[in-house]
């Protein structure tokens, strides 16, 4: 971390971010070029490429581009990569068939178009390669407990690759709202209105691992919320990451200044002209660049039966375009350069992979 304090900007070089990826709700609203909706060719080529790999019974671990046969897909992919790197950031692809498939062959398909999205990345250290987003009924004081397997709201934050990518299977009852915003908009209201608060965004918070550190390594580190690095931009912010590190005695305690600063970022996501609503349906996949993006959720209201109850699968990617990262994020994404394979939490048991997590039952290939 002392090797890396130089990379900490002083106030006074801090200038307003000019990028693509500095929105707000109304700029996105107003545009559609972000969302994109996949015609009959396009789905048929995608359930050719599954009726292939189930009739040769191939396993997940088995998958590749080359037995995944896509013609049109890679160029939509191209458009993708653009939109969440140099673009706004946020990319939405409409109208997957998950109406005539069973959520086995959903999986299968999800994991075949990732083939070409880039390189998926441990959810966990349990090494869960797809997530499963929805209500597992785990109280909130047991170790399995993960925010995004409740109906309660979400904060807004970041995951810990890339790109997140949410394919929606099921809607809820009622609610369940995908949010996003830009953190770049964010950091730039903060500079306009406190910029001494937005010096303190640039210094490094410590962090909990969330028990998912490997034996030996430590349970906690440090890391900023803003950085900038060869030019590039990015934002990471969990914050309650942030405060369960507290729960240890020799952490720093957060200061008065930390905890407004905060307290201004959570204040400033909350408001409407900041969030966009990206009104999903069933079908939809959606990518985040966590670097510039932030995504949450409104608590939901779901159906009783078990097939009807809101469903999204989620991959981490690390793809082919992402940018440099400053030194001072090394402790998640090891490898910092462009384009590098990084990010999500290693597995404890190398060679682990997990795809589907039921909370009693767990699916390993």
């Amino acid at each position: 971390l002392e090797n890396a304090m130089n990379a900490i900007k002083p106030i006074d070089s801090i200038k307003p971010i000019e990028s693509p990826a500095n929105w707000k709700s109304a700029d996105l609203s107003a545009r559609s070029d972000w969302i994109y909706r996949l015609s009959d060719a396009e789905v048929a080529e995608m359930e050719a490429a599954l009726r292939s790999v189930r009739a040769r019974g191939l396993d997940f671990t088995e998958i590749t581009r080359e037995n995944f046969p896509l013609e049109r897909f890679p160029a939509l992919v191209e458009k993708v990569h653009d939109y969440i790197e140099n673009g706004p950031g946020i990319f939405m692809i409409r109208g997957l068939p998950v109406d005539r498939h069973p959520v086995a062959d959903l999986r299968m398909l999800y994991w075949g178009l990732g083939k070409y999205l880039g390189v998926a990345r441990s959810q966990s250290a349990e090494g869960d390669h797809i997530g499963d987003v929805r209500d597992l009924r785990i109280p909130k004081d047991s170790p399995a407990f993960r925010g995004y397997q409740t109906s309660g709201g979400g904060v807004f934050h970041c995951d810990t690759c890339d790109v997140a990518a949410l394919f929606v299977l099921r809607t809820a009852k009622a609610g369940g709202i995908s949010l996003v915003a830009s953190s770049i908009a964010i950091h730039n209201e903060i500079l306009r209105t406190r910029p001494d608060l937005l010096e303190v965004l640039y210094q490094p918070f410590t962090w909990s691992m969330l028990r998912q550190e490997r034996p030996g390594e430590p349970k906690y580190y440090q890391q900023p919320v803003f950085s900038m690095h060869e030019g590039y931009f990015c934002c990471r912010l969990v914050r309650p990451h942030i405060t369960l590190a507290q729960r240890f005695p020799e952490v720093p305690r957060l200061t008065p200044k930390q905890i407004e600063a905060l307290d201004l970022f959570d204040e400033l996501v909350a408001r409407p002209d900041f969030q966009l609503a990206t009104n999903f349906q069933p079908g939809d996949l959606q990518f985040c660049n966590n670097h510039v993006a932030m995504h949450a959720r409104t608590s939901f209201e779901d159906y009783e039966e078990e097939d009807r109850r809101r469903h999204l699968l989620r991959l981490w990617l690390s793809v082919p375009n992402s940018r440099p990262l400053s030194p001072l994020m090394g402790h998640i994404y090891k490898d910092r350069r462009p384009g590098a394979v990084r990010g999500g939490f290693e597995s404890r048991v190398p060679g682990r992979v997990v795809f589907e997590t039921t909370g009693a039952e767990t699916v390993v290939t």
